[in-house]
């Protein structure tokens, strides 16, 4: 068996990645259209299905009567927004098939636009019916709103808005940076808390269920499906991962200014289902790492029995990586990305990297096949911050391709779309992937598309700083 270091060679080595301005925002993966119009369709119908079963459950006569128009309302506002805070969770339980479609960074992005929703939509649930049982009551909204907590369902209910509401505000953008990215990871699994807290109140008090065996059964079956789907891609299968691999830390090796190479030993390698250019989650441990989770990429294919991920010191858990000891164990989730060979729609491949991002570039560019010209471009500040340089550039020759290092300030050695053309001719018959951090990202794919390159040949997968 050759040595960890020997086996992650120029043409063959696993490595890592971590995850400013932006003058264009970060467009979505383009979707698989059949399975998007599929999920889309699943959805809807979804949404459809809940929604009739809230308006077969009024009659005229409860409509008509006091508070009744509001007290539906409620009804309609709870289950839509119960639907949707649903839906969020399951953008980002990890099913594998979802990722395939949107990648990650997609599938948090639409998680992001659809946040606002759920949590207003059970806010105004809380105000409507509130509004309703004293209309009905013929009792002021603060008295009721008073009685009503006095039951035990609606007052843990009411907990569990406030949660929603408390995560909602600090996943603002202007309040989350100014957050530890760990401090607000832990406060958003809060959201689990507080969807299982507002079941029971539903079940029991719930105009909708109370009577109507047919909703109540519904429902069981989408939250139990949700629980579900939570339970085997977030925990069943990382699990399951874990045990089958056995990783643990051989070495840790120095590749640059604040850069370190972490390589892993393990069981059944072969086996692990990742393609160039992905990512897991690693979970190291010791006691001051085992509870976080982060996301590096591979930056090379796995190398039985050895793996490594390369890891950009920028905050303090990558800073602590260079001090793992041989012999750590660590828990693995995934892979993740849609970043991929697998996603490519012509014969030939451009690929763009800034920083560290590099490292998701050198194991797409290795899974490539040899002979397919790849034109590769990396960006640098520094000629020392082109870190896994001599492996890409050995990887690019077997490869029959051309490389271009452009290193220097940025408006001196930027990426637009006059050096993009002069660099890359051909572009009209090449994907283009860009990795790096989002800005730069958000640039090239901007002067990509404004050269005429389709979204679906346009691969992209940004590290949030």
């Amino acid at each position: 068996m050759s040595a960890p270091s020997a086996a992650f060679g120029a043409s063959k080595a696993p490595a890592g990645r971590n995850r400013k301005k932006a003058p264009a925002r970060l467009p979505a993966p383009p979707p698989h259209p059949a399975l998007a119009r599929i999920a889309l369709v699943a959805a809807g119908l979804g949404l459809g299905i809940t929604t009739a079963l809230t308006f077969t459950a009024e009659s005229a006569s409860q409509l008509s009567a006091p508070g009744g128009l509001a007290t539906f309302a409620g009804s309609l506002t709870g289950m839509t927004g119960t639907y949707l805070a649903l839906i969020m969770v399951l953008l980002v339980s990890r099913i594998p098939v979802t990722e395939r479609v949107a990648g990650q960074d997609g599938l948090v992005r639409l998680h992001r636009a659809l946040a606002p929703w759920p949590i207003c939509l059970l806010a105004a649930h809380a105000l409507f019916l509130t509004v309703g049982y004293a209309q009905a009551a013929r009792t002021g909204l603060w008295h009721e709103a008073g009685m009503l907590v006095n039951y035990p369902d609606v007052l843990i209910a009411t907990a569990a808005l406030g949660i929603m509401c408390f995560i909602g505000v600090i996943s603002l953008r202007t309040v989350r940076r100014r957050l530890p990215r760990d401090t607000w990871w832990l406060i958003h699994l809060w959201m689990y808390l507080a969807l299982a807290l507002a079941v029971p109140h539903e079940l029991v008090l719930g105009p909708s269920f109370v009577g109507h065996p047919l909703t109540r059964f519904v429902w069981s079956v989408i939250w139990a499906a949700t629980a579900g789907f939570v339970l085997a891609y977030r925990i069943g299968l990382p699990v399951l991962r874990t045990a089958r691999h056995q990783l643990r830390v051989v070495e840790v090796r120095s590749e640059g200014p604040g850069v370190v190479s972490v390589i892993l030993a393990g069981q059944r390698l072969d086996r692990l289902p990742v393609s160039g250019g992905q990512f897991l989650y690693w979970r190291f441990l010791t006691p001051g790492r085992w509870w976080r989770a982060h996301p590096f990429s591979l930056s090379a294919l796995p190398q039985p029995p050895y793996l490594r991920l390369t890891v950009k010191g920028v905050g303090k858990f990558s800073q602590s990586l260079a001090g793992l000891r041989p012999g750590t164990r660590v828990a693995v989730e995934g892979p993740y990305g849609a970043f991929t060979r697998y996603q490519q729609r012509r014969r030939r491949a451009v690929l763009v990297a800034a920083g560290i991002g590099v490292t998701a570039l050198r194991s797409l560019l290795e899974d490539l096949p040899r002979g397919s010209a790849p034109v590769v471009l990396l960006r640098a500040s520094r000629p020392e911050d082109l870190v896994l340089g001599a492996e890409v550039r050995e990887l690019a020759r077997q490869r029959r391709g051309t490389i271009h290092e452009l290193v220097g300030p940025r408006d001196e050695a930027a990426i637009d779309e006059a050096s993009l053309l002069r660099l890359v001719p051909d572009l009209d018959y090449r994907d283009v992937y860009v990795c790096g951090p989002e800005g730069f990202v958000a640039d090239i794919v901007a002067v990509a598309g404004n050269l005429g390159v389709p979204d679906d040949a346009i691969h992209h997968e940004a590290f949030a700083l």
